[in-house]
């Protein structure tokens, strides 16, 4: 079993119930560099997916971390970033493809007699938004506004983040879409990019990577996400797989979301972002590769 690899001031909260889905998970709260227990200053939140796989090897699938506590410190310490609270919320193993579906598609097409998910994305929405955003607010100091709180995940958790995004933009508007599962449900998630009333505020990362299966579907969900109206919809495209550390003929390396959501204010923000050597978003495309596999 892989070592612990939890990486600065990191809070576990066991077995958070929730009422509303009826199950219990381990919430875990990194807290940036210079938090302190008598302050009053406040922090934007960023939520994410698949919690389990955030932090700690240890933990996570194939003992692949995404190494967001390491990657957060590192560019708070460099004053890159606004400092932020992460907050990762775990999956329950086989409800994953249930809480993460935005809509009751058929899991394996090729399995007779065949099994539909429960579709609960939108519920699983109201447990972070009823639930855990609340708890959250109230444990630790948060800028609890939607302008500064950030959702994300990876392959079906990307497409839940998207999902929920297009359900509670009032909630959350900055969205980290990474590998996202657009094949769901024969493609549903175009369909629920569809009945956006008004231009939601959303702020939108999306990237995937050209060696997975169907990548080109991302482009197009680019397009129609720009033509819906986004606040800004980018698409980053990894010729690989694997984490990179460089780039190389014909490859442009995957850029972090961070700097893109959370700059420093003194910080003018341009596209694409500063390129850094470790790179997480390939990171988590792989680690969601190896569990697909």
């Amino acid at each position: 079993m892989p070592k612990h690899t939890l990486t600065g001031n990191i809070k576990r909260h066991r077995a958070f119930h929730s009422k509303v889905l009826g199950n219990r998970r381990d919430v875990l709260v990194y807290l940036p560099p210079g938090y302190r227990l008598f302050s009053s200053k406040r922090y934007p939140v960023l939520y994410l997916h698949d919690g389990q796989n955030v932090f700690d090897a240890a933990t996570s699938f194939a003992g692949v971390e995404w190494g967001v506590d390491e990657t957060a410190q590192r560019l708070i310490r460099r004053n890159l970033i606004e400092p932020l609270i992460i907050v990762a919320v775990a999956n329950i193993g086989e409800e994953r493809i249930h809480e993460y579906a935005p809509t009751p598609g058929v899991i394996e097409p090729k399995d007779h007699p065949r099994i539909r998910s429960r579709g609960l994305a939108p519920i699983y929405g109201q447990f972070l938004i009823e639930e855990l955003k609340p708890f959250i607010d109230k444990k630790y100091r948060t800028k609890p506004d939607a302008e500064f709180t950030g959702l994300g995940g990876s392959s079906l958790g990307g497409l839940a983040t998207l999902a929920m995004g297009i359900f509670y933009s009032e909630v959350f508007t900055r969205l980290i879409v990474m590998s996202p599962s657009i094949w769901w449900d024969d493609y549903a998630i175009f369909r629920l990019v569809g009945i956006l009333g008004k231009k939601p505020p959303l702020k939108i990362w999306l990237d995937t990577g050209t060696d997975e299966p169907g990548w080109e579907l991302a482009r197009d969900l680019r397009n129609y996400l720009i033509e819906a109206g986004g606040s800004m919809s980018i698409l980053v495209i990894s010729k690989s797989k694997a984490p990179t550390t460089a780039k190389r003929p014909g490859q442009r390396a995957s850029n972090r979301p961070y700097d893109f959501y959370f700059p420093r204010q003194n910080k003018i923000l341009t596209f694409p972002p500063a390129a850094w050597a470790e790179d997480w978003a390939a990171t988590a495309r792989e680690a969601a590769r190896v569990s697909a596999e």
